[in-house]
Parts: C-alpha cells; structure tokens; sequence
C-alpha cells in the first residue's frame, strides 16, 4: 500500500511501526475537581438503570436530571476544565423532558431510554432548533428538513436528545496532518483525564462527554476507529456495530461501505441498552435490509457475568513491541481472561494483501457521491450544495485550513462516479480481503468466537502543528469488513485510560456483548476523569 497521511480515521493496522510520545505522568498541577452534583442529583458515574430506579422512586424527575446535565456542562464543559466537548446544547431539551415525565406520571413509560439524556455527534440530523453541522463553519447554519432515522428512533423511545457533540470536522476525512478533535465550529476537545492529551476522534466530543459525565449515553459514527478509538481514549465502552444493524440515513457520509453509528457509554449495559434503541430496517438505507433476523431491540439479554466461560478467543499479536506499558495491559488482560475459562489463540496476520489502500480508494468515490446526495437532501436553501462548492468555501474561510489541509476532499472531487471500474475492483478486493480471506477465514480456521487486540496506545499531546501522532490500533479489520467491534476499558498508562477490542464475524453483537460484558464484570476498570492539566 503507498504510505499515505491517513488521518485518525483510518488507525491503519499497516502504521503499527509509527513511533508515537509515551505517555507521561502529569506534572502540572491540576485544577480542583468539578463537584459532581446539581442539587439533590448525583451525576458522577450514574448508569440508566440507576436513573429508571430514581425516577420510578420519585427522586427526582426528567427535568431536573436535565437541568443538573445542563448545569454540569456549563460548569465543566464551557468554564471549568474547559472539554469543549459539547458543539451546541438542545434548547427544547426541558420542554422535552417534562412531557415525557407527564407520560411517566400518567402511567405510560416507553422503555428503558424514556427520559435518559443523550448526545448526537453533530454529523446525526436533526430536525429541530440544533443545526447539524459536522464541525465545519461551511454548515453552521444548515438545519436539515427531518431528522435522522437514528433521532427518530430514539425520541420514539423516550430519549431526551440533549445537545450535539463536538468531533473531528468532517469525520476526520478532509485533510492531512489534521488534528483530532478539533472542527472549525467548536474547536479543539481536550481530553478528560488530562487536558492537554488528545481524546482521539473523529467521535471526540461524545467520548470525551460521556467520560466526564455531563451525559449517561452518547452517539457516535465510525467509518474506521472513529468510535472505538476516542472511546478507549476516554476510558469509556463503544460499539461499532455491523454495517446495517443502525441506520445512516440522516447521517453525514464518508464510505457507504464502511460507514455506521453506535453507541457510547460508561458500561457495557447502557451501551447494550442503548444499541437496543438504534436497531430497524429503514427503507431509506438498504444496508439495514440485511439486518432482518440479525437485531434485536434488547441486548441486556446477552450480558452474562461469566460470559467468558468456554470461549476461543484469538490474540493479534502484531501489536506487541510496539509499546511496552500497552503489552503490559495486554499481557494481564489475556492472564484475566484465562482465569475466567477462556481459551487464547494466538495470531500474527489476519488480513491479506493491500486492503487498507483499497478500502482508501472506495472512500474516496464513496465521499465524493455520499456528500453530493447529502448537500442535494438539505433542499434548495442548502448553504453548500455540492463537494465543489464545499472546497471553494474552505480556499476563502480564515479558519478552516489555519491547522491542516483539504487535500481528502480535493482527492474525492476528482474520482469519477460509482461505475468507474476502479471503484467496482477496490471495493470487490476489499470486501474479499476482509471477509473470506480475513476475519471470517482466521476464525473459522482456529474455531474463534471474537478475536482480541489492544484498541490503541495511549493519548497523545495535542498538536495543531504536526497532527496527530497515534502509533497502533486495531480499528481497521472490522472496519474494512464491515463487522462489528467492542471497546472496554483494560487499564490506564500512568492516568490515561487504555482499551481492550473484541471483534468478529458479522451481527455477532451478542456474542461479542456476553465476552465484553464478561470481561467487564472482572475488571471494572473504569474510573472517573480527575481533569488534570497535564503537560506541555
């Protein structure tokens, strides 16, 4: 494969050389700890189960829970600590919270997300005051005409949509040496746990929002690392389901292939739950047509507390050497589950030949047709209608190339349409060589239920000079493929959260749930940000 700048997106497995700074113990003194309470409400590490108790208990209502996140938020996120992770909160939020507690009060309770707050990434429509903007000041004013099948489904089930996520602008596919985190409209996010590291992306602001706790639930979209990376970034669980268990439509594209939101949270129920309210077939996504027979609306089902018991696990094992402190983590993440009854099997390849070059040439005719149909479904007072016009905007914006190029965008504009047969052959050796001959061939040779790997390294510094500088991950096999992925938490390098992936064959979530849940019940790792300053 030519050796590209590949932004975040990509975590190449291929870039498994690329040096990276090891983490350092912060040396600055942090600032004091944001209390964790509004009122009579504790926020700190609360779970959807808890919520459902209090709210069944009378302790306090979809209202004032909102009230105390809003609080939270402008404490933590907008002074404080400064996170910069939400982009813009939802000013119909309360409205919204109280006719839902009417609906309790009346006897009428919709599930286990009525009345749990929630952030959207801000590349997820939707139709109300919030605009959707992807980060990039070219859409700061863009109000699409509906919302997202995604939005839909969660008001319908009593979520409360309380404000959109700050992310890498675009998703992290416009130019080189971006930086993650960072758009033109909301700036840079910084990391939780130290401010100064870099909370990975291109989901940066529903990690780092989840993390610090101003939210029990966030949304992300991954067309590659984009929500399992700023997740183990951040110390928190995220799923990247398979490609057509959630709907895109109302979703900003980059890869029709690859593309797919999930959820993000601080346990592997409120994530499970919170996949259960994603699911359907949407007529207007074909890629959820294949879905049918596959999702289910309740993932609980599948969280056993010895879900480990009796299973075989793979073990990549590329990673190892490339960062001492991570192999550490690793090496007692595969003592764990040993002790738990699993069984490892090790592997040193799992994919063949060029797949990350083809999965980079589809993206780019995917983006170019995926953008066009998107800024042609925002109706005739679009305020960008075309990917020509986007890249005009940005050559005349004073902040839009002040850190890092369009290069991505100016690639895609000059590939031709979805039946060049460049694309048919990229996206046919792709496929092949991250299914039949990849994840599928590996674990049905050594009789595999999921396969393990360290998610990344450890956070960065952030550099708005030199971009990002992550050196390992394991995003891109299940991204290229299209199958799902799980993060959880394996332990921290100094104060910076690490994660442990568990990926496998297509809508395997609930076996890939029982194993990560499993792992999660005997570790516990997470703990909450301490917001340190950290270094420079």
């Amino acid at each position: 494969m030519s050796q590209v700048n590949f932004p975040l997106l990509f975590n190449l497995c291929t870039s498994l050389a690329l040096l990276f700074a090891t983490a350092c113990q912060p040396t600055a003194t942090p600032p004091p700890l944001v209390a964790a309470t509004s009122g009579s409400i504790d926020l700190e590490e609360t779970d959807i189960t808890q919520i459902q108790k209090d709210y069944a208990a009378g302790t306090y209502t979809s209202v004032e829970l909102v009230q105390a996140y809003l609080d939270r938020i402008a404490t933590i996120d907008d002074s404080g600590p400064m996170l910069n992770a939400i982009i813009q909160v939802n000013p119909e939020a309360l409205q919204i919270a109280a006719a839902l507690d009417q609906e309790r009060a009346a006897g009428n309770v919709r599930g286990p997300l009525h009345g749990i707050p929630v952030v959207l990434k801000d590349n997820i429509e939707t139709h109300d005051q919030m605009a959707t903007t992807a980060g990039s000041r070219a859409l700061l004013n863009s109000h699409p005409l509906q919302d997202s099948y995604l939005a839909e489904k969660l008001r319908a089930a009593g979520a409360i949509i309380l404000g959109k996520a700050n992310l890498s602008e675009w998703a992290n596919f416009r130019g080189e040496l971006s930086t993650s985190g960072w758009s033109g409209v909301g700036g840079q996010t910084h990391n939780p746990y130290v401010l100064s590291r870099n909370p990975c992306g291109s989901s940066s602001g529903s990690a780092a929002a989840v993390a610090a706790n101003l939210t029990v639930l966030a949304i992300g979209t991954e067309t590659n690392g984009s929500i399992v990376c700023p997740s183990h970034s951040n110390g928190i669980v995220g799923i990247k389901p398979t490609v057509g268990l959630v709907s895109r439509s109302g979703v900003i594209p980059i890869s029709f292939t690859q593309d797919t939101p999930g959820p993000m949270a601080r346990t592997v129920r409120d994530a499970a739950i919170g996949l259960g309210g994603l699911v359907g077939v949407d007529s207007a996504d074909t890629k959820t047509l294949a879905s049918l027979g596959h999702f289910y609306t309740d993932y609980t089902q599948f969280l056993k507390a010895d879900g480990l018991r009796g299973k075989r696990i793979g073990l990549y094992t590329a990673p190892f050497g490339t960062h001492y402190k991570v192999d550490t983590l690793m090496r007692q993440a595969v003592a764990l589950l040993k002790s738990q009854g699993a069984t490892i099997v090790e592997l040193d390849k799992i994919e063949e030949g060029q797949v990350g070059g083809y999965s980079f040439n589809v993206m780019l005719y995917e983006y170019k047709d995926g953008l066009n149909k998107y800024f042609q479904s925002l109706g005739p007072d679009a305020p960008i209608k075309s990917l020509a016009e986007l890249i005009a905007f940005n050559e005349q914006d004073t902040l839009e190339l002040q850190y890092f190029n369009q290069q991505y965008l100016k690639m895609a504009q000059e590939k031709g349409d979805l039946t060049t047969p460049e694309y048919q052959e990229a996206l046919a050796k792709m496929l092949q060589g991250s299914r039949a001959e990849g994840i599928d061939k590996v674990m049905n040779a050594n009789r595999l239920d999921a396969i393990i790997a360290p998610t990344g390294g450890p956070a960065w510094l952030t550099d708005l000079v030199n971009g990002d500088s992550y050196q390992l991950g394991s995003s891109s096999f299940a991204a290229h493929a299209g199958y799902p992925n799980i993060t959880v938490p394996m332990g921290y390098v100094d104060e910076l959260p690490v994660g442990i992936s568990f990926f496998g064959r297509a809508w395997s979530e609930p076996l890939l749930l029982e194993i990560a849940y499993g792992y999660e019940n005997a570790t516990k790792f997470r703990r909450a940000p301490r917001f340190l300053a950290g270094d420079e």
